[in-house]
């Protein structure tokens, strides 16, 4: 749907529909509204207006329709300068109009590209080509946990090596009073927790037939993934009426407030710890999915606009190439709990949350993409939509899952 709309409306844009902004004005659309969101954003924005330029915010509530907006700005004439965007599709999107910005000179040229962890320039790039601003690195399907809540449940999340020894402690929980998983029950978090359990559980493999540009349907009835569907399952159950639509964030609040043991999603949780004045490694751990086989890994980033004027687009160069200087980097990731984009990122802005994100990117074949960069929108949607009925439903099972993703999957690529 994405990409008929965008190429269907290429004419409009090419005969002059560009932004109406200064040349030290960039338009900087977004989703981010949390306290750590605000704050790391802030921070960028500073950093441009030392240099002469400054920001002009269109923000967006998280996780509501950001591509279609993206389009409708575009198509109507006034689109962003600069904007969070993940698919991959976007971009070729706007290659094919002409509104594509190449970076790969800026990233070559000024060592850039050298500095980025190896599966952040993998994920910065669409079809060879740098594209992308990375601003903030996490891991999908993290476990930050309340140290307190552990202690007084007699449980220590850090000795789990498996899922079943986690779900194991899940009654210790309850019985010391505490909720033992935080869950917000909203598609994008049911989204996010089935494709970081896929990961973690099936591995590289199993995932990138699942998420992948072409879905492999043998992938979905095997052992590994109907293990997946009985964990979601098991998350399922942890949710009562007051996590109906309960946004990431709140849900995250409810560890930071002592009334549950743990959550499970990316690292931007700890901005929100953070954001509380809580301490890592003092008030609150961090530790990947237990026995994961790999973790599936998101680089918050922003693209830029192409075919604008030489003004424009001096701008929006220096946007990326003030976003990615290593001390901007690490000052934006610290403040939105994630990882710099940058290895060489002041090591006073580093955490021990960092440092085992860090760790985990070393490890081979450990690390898979977020969905987001590699699959078709309309299966994404698919996929969240399948497994969030699943979830809201206690009486389907796992083969309606399985039967449910065949049918949507012959729909979309049959």
């Amino acid at each position: 749907m994405l990409r008929t709309s965008m190429l269907g409306l290429t004419a409009a844009l090419l005969m002059g529909a560009a932004p109406a902004v200064l040349a030290q004005e960039l338009v900087v659309y977004h989703g981010w509204s949390t306290p750590a969101e605000v704050s790391a954003l802030g921070s960028l924005r500073d950093a441009l207006a030392e240099k002469g330029i400054s920001w002009k915010d269109l923000a967006i509530p998280h996780n509501s329709g950001v591509n279609v907006s993206l389009v409708n700005m575009v198509t109507g004439g006034n689109p962003p300068n600069a904007f969070v965007e993940s698919n991959p599709g976007v971009y070729r999107d706007l290659a094919n109009i002409g509104l594509s910005l190449d970076l790969t000179e800026l990233y070559t040229t000024t060592g850039i590209a050298d500095n980025l962890a190896p599966v952040v320039r993998e994920l910065s790039q669409v079809d060879g080509k740098f594209v992308k601003v990375p601003v903030a690195l996490h891991l999908d399907g993290m476990v930050y946990f309340s140290k307190e809540v552990a202690e007084k449940s007699g449980v220590n999340p850090e000795n789990w090596t498996s899922i079943d020894e986690m779900l194991a402690d899940f009654d210790k929980v309850r019985a010391a009073g505490f909720a033992p998983a935080a869950v917000g029950s909203q598609a994008f978090q049911v989204g996010y927790l089935t494709h970081a359990m896929t990961a973690a559980i099936a591995g590289p493999d199993i995932y990138n037939r699942i998420y992948g540009p072409e879905p492999d349907v043998t992938a979905f009835d095997t052992p590994e993934f109907r293990k997946v569907i009985d964990v979601v399952r098991a998350f399922s159950k942890e949710a009562g009426p007051e996590a109906q639509n309960r946004p990431w964030n709140e849900t995250t609040n409810t560890v930071i407030t002592g009334k549950a043991l743990m959550h499970i999603m990316g690292d931007w949780m700890k901005g929100e710890w953070k954001a509380a004045g809580k301490v890592p490694g003092v008030d609150f751990g961090c530790i990947p999915i237990p026995g994961a086989k790999a973790i599936p890994v998101t680089s918050d980033a922003f693209g830029l606009l192409g075919g604008q004027s030489e003004e424009a687009t001096q701008a929006e160069l220096t946007f990326a190439a003030t976003a990615l200087d290593p001390k901007v980097s690490g000052t934006f990731a610290m403040y939105k709990g994630a990882t710099p984009a940058r290895l060489d990122a002041p090591a006073d802005v580093l955490d021990p949350c960092n440092e085992v994100v860090i760790e985990l990117l070393q490890v081979p074949d450990g690390t898979v993409q977020n969905p987001f960069n590699i699959i078709d929108s309309d299966w994404n949607q698919a996929l969240w939509n399948t497994m969030f009925s699943f979830w809201s439903d206690p009486n389907q099972t796992a083969d309606d899952v399985i039967d449910t993703l065949v049918d949507e999957h012959d729909a979309i690529f049959g």
